[in-house]
């Protein structure tokens, strides 16, 4: 990916085109997962090409990292599945494609399975409310809960 993310995106955004978010071709402390919201502002859709960047070889397959549960999360929580499209890197030569394909798209609907499973209600009731505090609180606390327990159980929905 040749230039910058903020020429691309001043293209995009002047000439009405879909950007395409790429997560393997950013700098080391940038993540997608920041960009998405602010794109989306200005955007009606935008492509994510959702990779991990290695930046000693070419393997991108997909794995369940923080930044994909992060991708997820600001997914889910901006109500932005409709309009996002979500692309797969599966290529690594040293592995199975199939196999890399597999194992990146069930990566892939994990994160947005977790995503899903938290109180998104409540996250927003509590942000609507100014109560910041008691979000931070729930936040955390959402981090180590059992992935497999059911929110939804633990912290019921108002």
């Amino acid at each position: 990916m040749v230039g910058s993310h903020e020429f691309y995106l001043g293209y995009a955004v002047s000439r009405r085109k879909l950007l395409c978010l790429d997560a393997g071709h950013y700098h080391p402390t940038e993540v997608v997962s920041d960009k998405i919201s602010a794109v989306l502002s200005h955007l009606d859709e935008i492509l994510l090409h959702v990779s991990r960047g290695v930046r000693w070889d070419s393997d991108h397959v997909v794995i369940l990292s923080d930044e994909l549960v992060a991708i997820a999360q600001e997914l889910v929580r901006g109500d932005y599945l409709g309009r996002v499209h979500i692309g797969l890197d599966f290529f690594d030569a040293s592995i199975n494609r199939v196999a890399a394909w597999v194992i990146g798209t069930r990566c892939m609907i994990k994160a947005l399975l977790l995503a899903f499973l938290e109180p998104i209600t409540t996250l927003r009731k509590l942000e609507a409310d100014q109560d910041y505090t008691a979000r931070l609180a729930l936040l955390e606390e959402l981090k180590t809960l059992p992935f497999r327990c059911g929110l939804g159980r633990v912290l019921p929905e108002n």
